[in-house]
């Protein structure tokens, strides 16, 4: 299983979150400190990410996007004037206009089209052993979520269940939540989020 940071050679995959990271920070004026101390990660975490250095878990991702107060989008390098290029009416993102997030591990494909919207939809691809990180995760939101293909042991709360292809859930994210693959093939998932608060005034 990996922990909350995978130090790895997957420098190449991670070069765009750690310069979306970075310009981030810096144009809201932040110092690493004040986003460490923000945050709740590390100052070492923060600069490893953003120097292409280390993955990042979702707990510790989730935890600076919060801190940032961003929408998901900017975390994938979507800017409001990337999203005015586009052609189609803005309830629509075209299969091939898909943003990735590479974590190691754990991949990200952003479904949701662009702009501030309370519903964020995405595909994870998690790699056998493969995880959310080693904190349970835990904050204002709704959270759902399709099987694609392979496992998926979901622990909420004290509870675990182990999902399997074609298995769905629905769980209140303000209860220490997190998940792993525990089997040896990857699995896919159509991961919801909706009514994230601190999203609401973007």
């Amino acid at each position: 299983m990996t922990n909350d940071a995978d130090i790895s050679g997957t420098k190449s995959s991670q070069t765009r979150l750690g310069t979306t990271l970075r310009e981030l920070r810096r144009t809201q004026g932040m110092s690493l400190q004040q986003l460490a101390k923000a945050s709740g990660v590390s100052v070492g975490m923060i600069s490893q990410i953003e120097r292409d250095l280390a993955n990042p878990s979702m707990r510790v991702l989730t935890a600076i996007r919060r801190a940032l107060n961003i929408p998901l989008q900017e975390m994938f390098g979507e800017t409001a004037s990337k999203q005015t290029q586009q052609t189609d009416p803005d309830f629509v993102r075209r299969k091939e206009n898909r943003s990735h997030l590479d974590l190691g591990l754990l991949k990200k494909e952003l479904l949701t089209a662009g702009g501030n919207h309370h519903l964020q939809i995405m595909i994870l691809k998690i790699e056998a052993g493969g995880e959310s990180g080693n904190t349970a995760l835990s904050y204002p939101a709704e959270k759902g979520g399709l099987v694609l293909s392979g496992e998926l042991m979901l622990k909420v709360g004290g509870e675990e269940a182990l999902m399997k292809e074609g298995d769905s859930f629905v769980f209140d994210s303000a209860r220490p939540h997190s998940f792993r693959n525990i089997s040896e093939q990857p699995a896919t998932i159509l991961w919801i989020i909706g009514a994230v608060q601190f999203d609401r005034h973007l």
